[in-house]
């Protein structure tokens, strides 16, 4: 036979089971919707980790007579399931838009603007959207320039302020003096800023909820979102004010005391985000060929790489602020220099007792939070 006639029929063959695998996926997707109709209809989760992990175990044991490893397998299967998921989700749409509000977004050119947007229309609500980049084009309904040119703003149950971090307080303090009968909800990253126009609210008699998405603008709306609400009144009365804007099937709403929010935050985003700088910068004084490092990366290096990218390709005026306005941050500092020195001490000290008490404080600390 003629290798390149071989080839070509092998490649025909590998069409036909495509095409074949193709109809099984169209098959598998309208199951899919089916479930997720009856699941709207009840109102229960889409995502069900029992049920995923079995499909993934299934996969796993598979592998071998694919010729694959079970990481090959699971990833194959974890993009059908995820494609299963949007599919469920999408058919309930209708149902979810009849128990839907309407929301008025402020900042919705925005990053996050764009996918709260997205995720709102998912959840079934009627959304407007208020954006100063968009003066001077063209008209278009429910899109408006500033928020002068809404009119009424009673007219909605939710009016969530999605701006820069820095005039997060002056944007809310706009929409308070107008006392809308709406909640507001404001999403920045840093709370403690917000303290004075939260007090005048209160005053005022408006409603205002402390939201943080604990995501980016690239998250996907079909997979578990975490949102953290930091409550100034009781966490119940809060959380229940917020329970319509977030009805969707994989929210996951963690209430915490609006004190404690910066001091977590100050951990949670502050350290992430200092010690991605941190990698990125130190490699910048190494004096060393990128490419180089590129082409010889461990494993560990191409990780850590990756994280630190992903870190110092933000805005860097958000990430300022995310470290500048945490009144927390230097107590984040103070353990960072402290765990340095801990650690280069025992190194030049050849202290190996030390250095392996700090891992191992550290592995245990990681593993109970995983």
């Amino acid at each position: 036979m003629d290798n390149g006639t071989g080839l070509a029929e092998l490649r025909e063959s590998i069409a036909e089971v495509d095409r074949a695998l193709l109809e099984l996926l169209r098959r598998r997707m309208e199951l899919a919707a089916q479930v997720g109709q009856i699941k709207a209809e009840r109102g229960t989760p889409v995502v069900v980790r029992d049920v995923e992990e079995k499909v993934l175990a299934r996969a796993r044991q598979h592998a071998d007579a694919c010729g694959v490893t079970p990481k090959v397998m699971e990833a194959v299967f974890q993009a059908v399931m995820a494609g299963s998921v949007e599919r469920q989700h999408r058919v309930g749409t209708a149902l979810r838009a009849s128990r839907g509000g309407r929301v008025l977004l402020l900042g919705g050119a925005g990053g996050m603007g764009m996918w709260f947007a997205t995720f709102l229309a998912l959840v079934g609500h009627r959304v407007d959207a208020v954006d100063p980049s968009w003066a001077g084009i063209a008209a278009a309904p429910g899109r408006f320039a500033e928020l002068a040119e809404v009119g009424d703003l009673d007219a909605y149950d939710f009016i969530l302020v999605s701006v820069p971090l820095a005039t997060t307080p002056l944007v809310v303090a706009e929409v308070v003096e107008h006392r809308p009968r709406g909640v507001v909800v404001e999403i920045a990253s840093i709370k403690s800023h917000l303290l004075p126009v939260l007090d005048a609210a209160d005053r005022l008699g408006v409603r205002v909820a402390c939201l943080h998405p604990m995501f980016g603008p690239g998250k996907s709306p079909y997979e578990p979102l975490t949102f953290v609400l930091a409550c100034r009144r009781a966490a119940e009365e809060e959380t229940a004010a917020l329970a319509p804007l977030l009805l969707h099937p994989y929210s996951s709403l963690v209430p915490i005391p609006f004190l404690h929010h910066d001091r977590l935050m100050g951990w949670l985003l502050g350290l992430a985000h200092l010690t991605g700088m941190l990698f990125g910068v130190a490699l910048t004084h190494a004096g060393l060929d990128a490419a180089e490092l590129q082409r010889c990366a461990s494993t560990t290096f191409e990780r850590q790489a990756a994280t630190a990218i992903s870190v110092v390709s933000e805005d860097p005026d958000l990430y300022l602020d995310i470290q500048r306005l945490n009144p927390h941050r230097q107590e984040v500092y103070r353990a960072v220099h402290e765990a340095l020195a801990d650690l280069v001490t025992a190194v030049e000290r050849s202290d190996r007792e030390a250095f392996a008490a700090s891992l191992g404080a550290a592995r245990r600390f990681l593993t109970e939070t995983g």
